[in-house]
């Protein structure tokens, strides 16, 4: 099957894979073997699919009728959570809905936006696009002496980031932090170790010498961090909601707005080796069962 992924990104052709920024959509692109083009380009060659990738700040960059020029069936896929395009103005609300309409598939993050969109729309197609990595673009990973905790995200609403930093200086006060879109001023003051902007490859790299994550993120989307916790063999502790939590830390999973459980978990993992090492085997032999690459194409059902 000949596929495409239109988005904003600014460039056309194939991602390699080594490719230094493996983020989500370059990975799916890798391992589909799929051209990459910009939403308002054109060529001859006909693809069998086309996803286009909606751009969180301009859903109208989307046109489906263009797409259908160059493809054979088209799929619309989310940026972000359900309901942000519930922020749009009503006339760009109304062209995000009527792209889901007129698609052939609605590709979603996770399980809970698959329900959500099916119920929106009534699509006949509606299927989960699970978030993914590529081993050769991370490389082989140096056993770390590991220490401290990573949160999974910036102090606003968002990311959760105050929470998981309340819940990770109950026990440290080592704690860091990826710089992200939404950061706020000076949020080094509360002691933080902040991570410049780094590549997707250089990230995990950083991950991989912490000794646990937290991210208590109420904003279901991808959940790439719980992902690459588990791709590198580190508990995290985050909200159940969100498939990638849920199906690969499934005892440190907790209800949306539970702290209370939440820091007793925290606590568990920092202090009872025998608990925290059984969490760190179960994830790398979640990861393997449930999100490698090969698991990736069956799930899809291209």
């Amino acid at each position: 099957m000949k596929i495409a992924f239109f988005t904003e990104m600014g460039f056309s052709g194939k991602i390699d894979r080594n490719h230094p920024n493996m983020r989500t959509e370059f990975a799916w692109m890798c391992s589909l073997g799929a051209t990459h083009m910009n939403l308002n380009d054109y060529t001859e060659e006909r693809f069998d699919l086309g996803i286009a990738i909606t751009p969180k700040n301009n859903p109208t960059a989307v046109h489906i009728e263009h797409l259908r020029k160059m493809c054979d069936k088209v799929g619309v896929m989310q940026e972000g959570p359900f309901w942000l395009f519930q922020d749009y103005d009503l006339e760009k609300q109304i062209h995000y809905y009527n792209n889901l309409i007129e698609s052939d598939i609605i590709f979603t993050h996770n399980e809970q936006d698959r329900k959500y969109y099916k119920g929106l729309t009534n699509h006949k197609d509606v299927r989960v696009l699970p978030s993914l990595m590529i081993s050769e673009a991370v490389g082989e990973l140096p056993t770390e002496d590991r220490s401290g905790i990573m949160i999974g995200g910036n102090m606003v609403s968002w990311y959760g980031g105050f929470d998981s930093f309340m819940l990770a200086n109950s026990v440290t006060d080592e704690i860091y932090q990826p710089k992200m879109g939404r950061a706020l001023p000076n949020e080094e003051q509360l002691g933080i170790n902040q991570l410049p902007y780094l590549q997707w490859n250089d990230w995990v790299k950083e991950l991989n010498k912490r000794k646990m994550g937290i991210h208590m993120m109420r904003t279901h989307a991808a959940g790439t961090f719980a992902l690459n916790c588990s791709y590198v063999g580190i508990p995290c502790v985050g909200y159940e909601e969100l498939d990638t939590q849920r199906l690969l830390h499934p005892h440190l999973s907790v209800e949306n707005g539970d702290l209370e459980k939440a820091r007793e978990l925290v606590n568990k993992l920092w202090n009872d080796l025998d608990f925290y090492k059984e969490n760190c085997i179960l994830t790398q032999q979640l990861y393997k069962e449930k999100y490698s690459e090969n698991r990736f194409k069956e799930r899809l059902k291209l």
